[in-house]
């Protein structure tokens, strides 16, 4: 009997599956709600942690694939740089001494009524083009190394997953994306693209040294992926802002992940329509966390046109972030999205459909009754 993980595997082989793998995720944010929740599966999850074990506790439960995260087997040092940090409440100011001038930056952690938590930035390190010389002197100072103690913990991870499934690294996104993401804001982003391009690129290359190198890194551990975890969209960068910084540095990690015997997601949660033109150019695996509308622009139809037959889509399961009150309405949605990945209106089982893959997101917001309808409706069709 195959087991889920080797079904996982022929996905990415460009192989027939023989169902289309559904797998869960679950962090501080996308938790599941205890409504309604069975308390032994309450008590395994206890207080959702970054990297806690609880997306394997949630996906065994629910009976379905596991694709479980974990931090990359990295340690950075900074021999010249120190940060001076302080809290108040759920507000952080971190105040960063380089050799070439302080920069600071403030966050704020929200908490939210059913558990969720999240944190954001009011104030980021980098307010203008001034600001370039000493954000580039804290990843000149840096020391990138590979961490023993992680690796033990990962293949511990490994060990617990076993044959139900596979095991990622979340990992930096692109110098691009990681300056809207944290270190700039969009609206800085813009001017520096506008005001000051050639530092900025500059910069990214500084940055990118940096990340490549925890990448090479990263290959020695047993996770099966690394992910790149941009959250790409063109409401915070255009196409060709993607293809000019992108295409060149996402196949040089592509190729980095490829010869460690890994594969290589790139992280997508935004809108991406016209992006998938140019993912299509690039050497990666998979658009990891593919979004469809409303949230995302881009449906499953547009990413089995744009993407080709070799690169996976890894879709969220959106219906459970919109109205669910016509349960109707939503099975007709979700069975959409199995007849766009196989191409047919009446076949859910052809060869398109084997690089598709499902993501079952805790919701807060949802009950444990919605999610497993949800789930429910998905396996209707996931078997061929």
């Amino acid at each position: 009997m195959l087991t889920p993980r080797e079904n996982l595997l022929k996905v990415f082989r460009h192989e027939t599956p023989e169902w289309i793998p559904i797998v869960g995720h679950v962090d501080p944010y996308n938790q599941p709600n205890r409504e309604g929740m069975a308390p032994e599966l309450a008590e395994a999850l206890g207080e959702v942690q970054w990297h806690s074990e609880a997306t394997v506790v949630f996906s065994r439960h629910l009976g379905i694939d596991i694709m479980d995260y974990y931090s990359a087997p990295v340690r950075i040092s900074r021999r010249n740089v120190t940060v001076e940090s302080s809290t108040t409440g759920d507000i952080t100011t971190n105040v960063w001494h380089t050799p070439k001038g302080d920069l600071r930056e403030v966050s704020r952690v929200c908490r939210e009524d059913n558990g969720a938590v999240s944190s954001n930035y009011t104030e980021h390190l980098i307010k203008g083009p001034e600001d370039i010389p000493a954000f580039a002197a804290i990843f000149e100072d840096e020391q990138v190394e590979l961490d023993e103690g992680a690796l033990a913990q990962i293949k511990q991870r490994r060990a617990l997953i076993g044959d139900d499934g596979m095991l990622m690294h979340f990992m930096a996104g692109t110098p691009l994306g990681m300056m809207y993401r944290v270190y700039s804001g969009v609206a800085s982003l813009a001017y520096l693209w506008m005001d000051a391009r050639a530092a900025l690129l500059d910069l990214f290359q500084v940055m990118e040294k940096n990340y490549h190198r925890s990448y090479e890194l990263a290959g020695a551990s047993d996770a099966d992926a690394l992910v790149g975890m941009d959250d790409t969209s063109t409401t915070a960068i255009s196409p060709a802002m993607f293809e000019i910084c992108n295409v060149e540095l996402t196949n040089e990690r592509s190729a980095l992940a490829h010869a460690a015997g890994k594969l290589y997601f790139h992280h997508s949660c935004g809108l991406i329509r016209h992006l998938l033109p140019i993912y299509r150019q690039t050497e990666i695996d998979a658009v990891h966390a593919y979004t469809i509308p409303p949230i995302g622009d881009a449906t499953i139809a547009d990413g089995r046109r744009e993407l080709g037959d070799r690169i996976t889509i890894i879709a969220g399961l959106g219906q459970l972030a919109g109205p669910m009150g016509d349960r109707d309405a939503v099975r007709t949605d979700i069975r959409k999205m199995f007849e766009q990945a196989a191409g047919s209106a009446t076949n859910c089982g052809n060869a398109a459909a084997d690089h598709f893959i499902l993501g079952l997101a805790a919701y807060p917001n949802r009950t444990m009754e919605e999610t497993k309808f949800i789930l429910d409706v998905c396996r209707e069709f996931q078997r061929r």
